[in-house]
C-alpha cells in the first residue's frame, strides 16, 4: 500500500522542506520504513501471526513507484483568473531523496495546503507518473492509499458511470484514478465539469464520495456475487484525502466487519515541531530545528495534520483515525467527525 501526508492551515504556511523532508520520519522517506504507534492488528477468531501479516500488508514498507506533490498557491488568482488558491503539481518516478528539483522546490516553498503521496503499485499497475497521485481536477486535488478490490473486474463498468469530462481528465489505469473521477463525476452532476473550479460544503464532498464508494461495491457485487467462479468478494481499502486548498476532507474505510484499513493518523499539534520558526524538533527532545527561534509555540496558528503514518517523534501529538471514520475540516479550522455512511 502507499503512503500519504496533508498539511491543511488558513493562518500558518508550512515549508515543505520542513515536512516532508528533513524528519527522520517524513514521508519522503517512507519508501523503506514505518511507525504505526496505536495500530490494532488482532482480528477476532484469528491468531496473532496471521493478523500482524494481515496488518503488514495493508501498510508496505516499500513505496519505490513514485512521488506525487500537490501545493496550492495564489498565484492565479493574483492574477484575476479565478478566486481562491488553485494547485500546483510535481511528480517523479525516482526516490524523492535522489531528485534535486524535488529538494529544491520543498526547500523554497511554503504553502497553507500540501499534499504528498509516494506509491506502492499492485503487480497488474503500471509505473508511471500518470499514475502518481495526487490526482487534480479544477482547484480540487484527491489522493488514496488501499485498493479497490476486483478492480480488474469493474473497471469497464465503472468507466460508463464517468462523466465525458471527468473520462476525459483520467490519464492513468489505476483504480485510484478511477475512483477519483467517479468521485468528481458526482461533484459535477447538474453543474457540469465548471463545478470542480468551485468550493463546496464538505458536506457536499462528504455525500459524494459515499456515493462513488456505494457504487463501487455496487458493481462489485454484480460483478463477483453474481457469478460463481469468482469465489468471495474480497474488501476495498479506501483510505481517501480530498481539498480544496481551503479545505480538508478525509476517510479511513475498509467494507470488512473486523479487517482494519491502512493506517491512517490525524494531529493538530505536530506543525510545531515541522516549522523551523519555532522552538522543538520533530525527531527527538532538547533541541530546536533552527538556529534560532523566531516565534514562541503560542504563535503557531491552528493546523491539521492527517498522514499515514505519523512524522514526528510525539506519539501523545498524534492520534489514529477509527476504522471508518470521515474527518472534515472547514476554513475556521474546525475539525468535524462522523462515521462514512457506506452499507456493506
Amino acid at each position: 500500500m502507499c503512503r500519504w501526508f496533508a498539511y491543511l492551515s488558513t493562518t500558518e504556511p508550512c515549508l515543505l522542506e520542513d515536512v516532508l523532508i528533513l524528519p527522520d520520519h517524513a514521508i519522503a522517506k517512507q519508501v523503506h520504513d514505518r511507525f504505526l504507534p496505536y495500530l490494532f492488528h488482532f482480528e477476532p477468531g484469528t491468531d496473532h501471526k496471521s493478523t500482524k501479516k494481515e496488518m503488514s500488508l495493508r501498510n508496505s514498507p516499500y513505496n519505490l513507484d513514485g512521488l506525487g506533490l500537490v501545493w496550492y498557491t495564489t498565484a492565479r488568482a493574483d492574477f484575476g483568473e479565478c478566486t481562491g488558491p488553485r494547485p500546483v503539481t510535481y511528480k517523479i518516478l525516482r526516490q524523492p531523496q535522489t531528485d534535486p528539483t524535488f529538494q529544491s522546490l520543498c526547500s523554497g516553498t511554503t504553502a497553507h495546503a500540501v499534499f504528498a503521496h509516494i506509491r506502492a503499485a499492485s503487480a497488474a499497475s503500471a509505473i508511471t507518473t500518470y499514475n502518481a497521485h495526487p490526482f487534480t481536477f479544477g482547484r480540487h486535488a484527491f489522493m488514496h492509499n488501499g485498493a479497490v478490490g476486483h478492480f480488474a473486474r469493474i473497471q469497464r463498468a465503472l468507466a460508463l458511470r464517468l462523466s465525458d469530462g471527468a473520462h476525459a481528465l483520467v490519464r492513468g489505469t489505476t483504480d485510484s484514478e478511477a475512483l477519483a473521477a467517479l468521485f468528481f463525476t458526482y461533484l459535477e452532476e447538474g453543474r457540469g465539469d465548471a463545478a470542480w473550479d468551485a468550493a463546496h460544503p464538505l458536506e457536499e464532498l462528504k455525500r459524494c464520495l459515499e456515493r462513488a464508494i456505494a457504487t463501487v461495491l455496487e458493481l462489485q457485487r454484480e460483478a463477483i456475487l453474481g457469478n460463481p467462479k469468482e469465489g468471495a468478494m474480497e474488501a476495498s481499502s479506501l483510505n481517501v484525502a480530498v481539498t480544496d486548498g481551503e479545505q480538508l476532507l478525509a476517510i479511513r474505510f475498509r467494507n470488512h466487519a473486523t479487517e482494519h484499513p491502512p493506517s491512517l493518523y490525524l494531529s493538530t499539534q505536530a506543525g510545531v515541531a515541522l516549522n523551523r520558526k519555532f522552538p522543538g524538533h520533530p525527531d527527538r527532545a532538547g533541541v530546536d530545528n533552527g538556529v534560532q527561534n523566531l516565534k514562541v509555540e503560542e504563535e503557531h496558528g491552528d493546523h491539521v495534520i492527517i498522514a499515514s503514518e505519523p512524522t514526528t517523534y510525539k506519539e501523545e501529538d498524534w492520534e489514529l483515525i477509527p476504522k471508518n471514520c470521515c474527518i472534515m475540516v472547514g476554513r475556521d479550522m474546525v475539525i468535524k467527525r462522523a462515521p462514512v455512511d457506506v452499507q456493506f
